[in-house]
């Protein structure tokens, strides 16, 4: 028996959904269940943010009469004030998700998502209070913006240590599907509203109700969590190392042993999150209050791009399943470096199709990627580290790219006269999302157990004969 074979067979094993008992499938969904709805909560908060922006800047940010784009682009600043202050939420609750437990983390975001979205939609306005109203809204949205510092990269790391390996991509992808369906959610509500009441209505106190809806969401949400449990990968991965013994050297571990892999998070995210906001929040305002079209016929284009990405999500997840999560983040990051700005001509077009057509072509690639980057994004990770890397990485990459995207691209369109400054925008994230892409290791059927970075023990699988998907024999 060679070196290689020896160390193999103390190989954790690949878990496979034929493997699974009836009752570990039935935990897997459970918990996919548990970290989807809550995620879809969260971004039906940023949702219904992004398509009341227009009259949230009316009410707590016209200071007087003749203030032109700076309201909006103030809006658009508090909403970026919630992701500068993700990071604080990452380097606290990431690690101590790996210390005590991703569930418990994810009861108390939950939790503090819910209530704080809520108060939202119980603020006085400017007209009220003066000053005091966005400095209220501030101090809400950065609540938000500390809560889902761990939400996402908690709902993420919990879902992919409870599906099986060779169908992580599957499973994840109901999490993005939880996402979209947030965004849908908050689209067709703010914009089923508008067509009711009117924009009068809701400049008069209509805006307030989906910032309502959401508190009861969250008590849905808070009783599927409070049933979850740990994944036998962190509670067995736990019990054989000492590197997640407390939350600081958890953070410890992670920042000396794999900052590598941490900068290839953050550069990967920086395509997520830029692609994300301004497709999904930012092009609301764009399309209606920059371009002056309809406010209801932008988001009715909004909401049907968003309809297919949810259509398509759950089978290209399925695809890198089987092909790799690689080829599929490659094609869709040389897509937006390439058709990001042919793809906004489209849509500064007068036309209902032509807006299609150009929402649709970035609606496609995004999707591609949100499908994998549940699955891609733990698997960079041990899972003693697991949780901390991914949210403390996102949400750095986030806090910079992400919550900004919408006020900078607003400030440079009118600085500039530009129309096509989203198009430049996007093209450049699609840059760097390609050049961190390469970096990464195949882990699409790669086990996340074993406290190693999954995909660093190929060789070891192949010398025991099993067959990985884009593994090349040393």
């Amino acid at each position: 028996m060679t070196h290689e074979q020896s160390q193999a067979q103390s190989l954790p094993p690949i878990t496979r959904e034929i493997d699974l008992t009836p009752m570990q499938k039935k935990t897997a969904r459970k918990s996919v269940a548990g970290s989807a709805i809550g995620n879809a909560i969260e971004w039906f908060d940023y949702g219904i943010y992004g398509y009341l922006v227009v009259y949230i800047s009316q009410l707590f940010f016209t200071f007087n009469d003749d203030a032109g784009a700076l309201p909006r682009i103030m809006a658009f600043a508090t909403f970026a004030v919630s992701f500068l202050v993700r990071p604080l939420g990452g380097f606290i609750l990431g690690p101590l998700g790996d210390r005590i437990g991703r569930q418990k983390v994810l009861v108390f975001t939950i939790i503090m998502i819910s209530v704080s979205t809520a108060a939202i939609g119980l603020l006085p306005t400017f007209d009220n209070v003066g000053f005091l109203a966005p400095i209220l809204l501030v101090l809400l949205r950065m609540v938000q913006g500390f809560s889902a510092g761990g939400e996402y990269a908690g709902a993420a790391v919990f879902m992919s240590e409870h599906a099986p390996d060779n169908r992580r991509g599957f499973y994840g992808s109901f999490l993005e599907f939880g996402t979209l369906a947030g965004f849908s959610g908050a689209a067709i509500l703010c914009t089923t509203l508008t067509l009711i009441v009117g924009e009068d209505g809701m400049m008069a106190g209509w805006w307030r109700a989906p910032f309502l809806v959401t508190l009861l969401l969250g008590l849905v949400a808070l009783w599927m969590r409070s049933s979850l449990e740990e994944s036998e990968t962190f509670t067995e991965d736990s019990a054989h190392t000492d590197a997640n013994a407390s939350a600081w050297k958890s953070f410890a571990t992670l920042i000396r042993t794999y900052p590598g892999q941490l900068l290839k998070l953050i550069g990967f995210v920086v395509l997520i999150n830029v692609g994300f906001y301004l497709v999904l929040t930012y092009m609301p305002t764009y399309l209606s209050a920059t371009l002056g079209h309809g406010v209801v016929e932008s988001n009715m284009t909004l909401v049907i791009i968003q309809l297919v990405m949810m259509a398509i999500i759950v089978p290209l997840g399925a695809l890198s399943d089987k092909i790799g999560r690689k080829p599929q983040l490659i094609v869709a990051s040389l897509g937006i470096a390439i058709f990001s700005i042919p793809a906004i001509m489209l849509v500064n077009i007068d036309s209902v199709w032509a807006q299609l057509a150009g929402m649709g072509i970035l609606g496609i690639f995004l999707t591609m990627i949100l499908a994998t980057i549940s699955s891609t994004m733990p698997a960079l990770f041990p899972t003693a580290v697991r949780y901390s890397g991914f949210a403390i990485g996102y949400n750095l990459s986030t806090a910079i790219f992400g919550g900004t995207a919408g006020a900078i691209n607003e400030g440079l369109v009118a600085a500039t006269g530009d129309f096509l400054m989203p198009g430049y925008y996007l093209a450049a994230a699609g840059v760097i999302g390609f050049i961190s892409i390469l970096t990464f290791r195949e882990t699409a059927g790669r086990s996340l157990r074993g406290n190693v970075i999954p995909g660093s023990d190929d060789h070891l699988r192949l010398a025991q004969g099993e067959t990985l998907i884009g593994a090349k024999a040393k």
